[in-house]
């Protein structure tokens, strides 16, 4: 499965340079995804993407929790619903938009309690939202977030709604283990690519790597310039614009004791990661394996909110455009070759 989606950005929009290389490599990157949705598929020109409109798209407002280890940090005592509310109390609070003028909210989560929708119709209420604001849940694995920003701005566009949010919520700590993926029926087990929608990703991960020819050396090097990256724009502040802070209750697994702590950063970031230090870790999925600990996804807790509207909303309203929502695009891919699914937001 695999998510494609284009966001324009509001300060290239205010002073467009259609001749400067990066805009238009990257668009040309996201032009390349697309061919992998629809073959000859013909995606908007660069000069369309920065014009203005009034019944474009447009988020106000985008932020997120701190995104922490899953199992051992700061937010693994606190339920995905609670980290959602205190995320949603934090959007109402930075963009000052008027909760009774949201009508739809999107959550996307793979690993959902009870589906999801129970507890996040709780939190919306528990953020000041009304009874008349409708919440839903939706599962598209590694995109259900990118969905559900794709699934409201879709409803602005045909004109179901006026204001909405796109989210994404997720506790690897609190969901997250043996009981992520159900026992198959014989039914699903028989079929051969039903059952390969069941080999962890980690297997899949490794022989793909070995498909390609990626060598572990090649993937320390890579996560270890990622580390290094995180590290020094942690230090610079850069995440502090998009995160919004949030305080929770946090369990010492030192003392047992609890503590009220307030949560501002990513606390996944290694500091002084090197290829060489990460090359000691032992392969996570395989004997001979080349994935691990350093060099893959990280469990994670946390949660993100997107406020959109169209732009004559926006501007009735005296909201912020921070960018506007072009398109999306979608597709499945054979279950053991889920790792090659180009999903992209600019």
């Amino acid at each position: 499965m695999t998510q494609g989606m284009l966001f324009s950005n509001a300060k290239e929009q205010k002073s467009p340079n259609l001749t400067r290389p990066a805009p238009n490599k990257a668009f040309e990157r996201v032009s390349q995804v697309a061919g992998h949705f629809v073959e000859g598929v013909s995606l908007p020109s660069p000069k369309s993407v920065l014009d203005k409109s009034p019944d474009d798209v447009v988020v106000t407002c985008a932020l997120r929790s701190p995104i922490t280890r899953g199992g051992k940090g700061q937010l693994k005592d606190t339920m995905p619903a609670d980290v959602l509310a205190l995320t949603f109390k934090n959007l109402v609070e930075r963009s000052k938009i008027d909760p009774n003028l949201v009508e739809d909210i999107s959550v996307g989560c793979v690993l959902a309690p009870g589906g999801g929708a129970t507890e996040y119709r709780a939190a919306a209420l528990v953020a000041g939202f009304p009874e008349s604001t409708a919440v839903k849940s939706l599962n598209r694995q590694c995109s259900s977030g990118l969905q559900a920003i794709a699934d409201i701005a879709n409803a602005i566009k045909t004109g179901m709604i006026e204001v909405g949010i796109g989210a994404g919520v997720e506790s690897m700590s609190q969901q997250y283990g043996p009981g992520a993926v159900t026992e198959f029926s014989d039914l699903l087990e028989e079929h051969m690519q039903a059952a390969n929608c069941k080999v962890p990703m980690g297997v899949l991960s490794e022989q793909m790597a070995k498909d390609k020819g990626i060598t572990r050396k090649d993937q320390d090097a890579f996560a270890a310039s990622s580390f290094q990256k995180a590290e020094k724009a942690q230090k610079e502040g850069l995440f502090d614009e998009e995160i919004a802070p949030i305080t929770v209750k946090w369990t010492d697994p030192k003392t047992e004791e609890e503590k009220t702590i307030t949560v501002t950063k990513d606390d996944g970031v290694r500091p002084g990661m090197t290829p060489e230090s990460l090359g000691k870790i032992r392969a996570a999925f395989a004997k001979d394996g080349s994935i691990h600990a350093g060099n893959a996804s990280q469990v994670s807790d946390g949660a993100a909110a997107v406020l959109l509207m169209k732009r004559s909303t926006a501007e009735r309203l005296g909201q912020p455009i921070v960018g506007k929502f072009v398109q999306a695009s979608v597709v499945g891919v054979p279950p053991l070759l889920m790792g090659i699914g180009p999903w992209k937001a600019m």
